[in-house]
């Protein structure tokens, strides 16, 4: 079976892909590489972002990997945060912050309507190749529910009534941006290994 590096440390992420990809592929973590790099993310989009790690995975330890970028965008905000997401209440990746600031930002709009946007760039073999997924959904007004992470307890995608973070991640991890993308990703890996 062949190993792929996804470039992440993210615990979460890096569990919910490899119960996607189950028995296609080897995921591996930059952990399991001995990588802990501060892998730059500079570009000022989703694509540009994951094939940027992608290609500093491939560069630095000739590994073929995979790497994702995840930006939650509010139709209200102009698409904000979108790319700059994990960082929009500034350093330090603090996802009770970012939602705060987010919640208050949306204090009197009604217009709630909100996506997440999953973007995976695979070096394979020499070339590269992206899957998307997109989730829709609204932002609450409030946070509900305790699993996920990210801004999990405030987004609730269309026909569900409850946030990605009360349904859990059993349920989550089969309709997610993420997910979404991961599907993808395997559909393309398992028409490889026919």
């Amino acid at each position: 079976m062949k190993t792929l590096v996804f470039a992440t440390n993210n615990k979460h992420k890096l569990d919910e892909v490899q119960k996607i990809t189950s028995g296609l592929v080897n995921i591996v973590s930059l952990e399991d590489i001995g990588c802990h790099d501060d892998i730059p993310e500079t570009s000022d989009t989703l694509e540009g972002n994951a094939l940027q790690k992608a290609r500093y995975i491939k560069e630095h330890y000739g590994f073929d990997c995979f790497a994702d970028d995840t930006g939650l965008e509010v139709e209200a905000l102009n698409n904000a945060p979108g790319v700059y997401s994990a960082r929009y209440a500034g350093p330090g990746h603090d996802s009770e912050a970012n939602m705060n600031k987010l919640l208050q930002e949306m204090n009197n709009i009604k217009n709630r309507k909100a996506c997440f946007r999953t973007v995976i760039a695979l070096l394979l073999n020499g070339q590269e190749y992206l899957f998307e997924g997109i989730v829709n959904g609204q932002i609450t007004k409030d946070k509900r529910g305790a699993s996920g992470f990210g801004y999990d307890p405030i987004f609730v995608p269309d026909n569900y009534t409850q946030t990605f973070a009360e349904m859990g991640n059993d349920i989550k991890n089969t309709i997610s941006h993420r997910a979404e993308a991961v599907k993808k990703l395997s559909a393309f890996l398992s028409t490889l290994s026919e």
